[in-house]
């Protein structure tokens, strides 16, 4: 005989939420949060990743870090791999990253990036993450730079001044060396401000370039 499946009350209630209502869906799980832990375990899994989902989607990452681990022992324990038709330990391990970026916690995010990517090396998303959290390792030769372009504009401001006040005026004759000197000093400044922004890109792509490389590597080696 077909029995309908039942849901509890509660999860009927969650279910009436809007799905995009994250701060709605915060505040209905932290006010039930004694009840939802007494429901069975499919009642109670979907509660819990929709929750950790609108923790990270309001940005609230470190409240997200704080249980986001209970999702993904959870998933490995129960052999969940697939939810709402995406892979959900990935997923997880992506959004962890994320946070752990937002808090400024930029080498446990590289880890856990370096771990997603070992298990596909071809995932784009975490390859430009990385990228990204591998610039952050680098913004002294960045701001060396800058700073170098900032003297070197203001040393052009001084010589137009000197140029107009001074050369013009009395010493007309080197007008044309004071102009080639500024225009110089101020393409350099805009030419330190380009190294130093190709140089700080170029480092984080050579180390991402190299840890693809080294995990492909040793893909291959275990293959032979």
């Amino acid at each position: 005989m077909f029995r309908p499946t039942y849901h509890s009350k509660i999860y009927r209630s969650f279910l009436s939420l809007d799905e995009n209502s994250f701060q709605e869906i915060i505040h209905f799980f932290e006010d039930h949060e004694k009840e939802i832990q007494g429901l069975d375990f499919e009642e109670y899994f979907d509660l819990l990743v929709t929750y950790v989902t609108a923790l990270f989607e309001v940005g609230a990452y470190r409240e997200h870090l704080a249980i986001v681990d209970a999702v993904i022992e959870t998933s490995i324990l129960n052999n969940i791999v697939q939810y709402k038709e995406e892979d959900l330990y990935q997923r997880m391990l992506f959004r962890k990253a994320a946070s752990l970026y937002h808090i400024q916690q930029y080498q446990k995010a590289e880890h856990i990036l370096g771990e997603l990517l070992r298990m596909d090396v071809e995932d784009q998303g975490a390859v430009l993450f990385m990228k990204k959290c591998l610039r952050t390792h680098y913004p002294q030769i960045r701001s060396n730079a800058h700073a170098g372009a900032v003297f070197l504009f203001l040393l052009t401001t001084l010589v137009i001044a000197m140029e107009v006040l001074l050369v013009r005026p009395f010493y007309h004759m080197h007008t044309r060396l004071i102009e080639n000197s500024r225009n110089s000093i101020f393409v350099l400044g805009i030419l330190l401000i380009v190294f130093g922004n190709f140089y700080h890109w170029y480092l984080a792509e050579r180390e991402v370039r190299r840890f693809l490389s080294e995990i492909r590597k040793s893909k291959m080696e275990r293959v032979e």
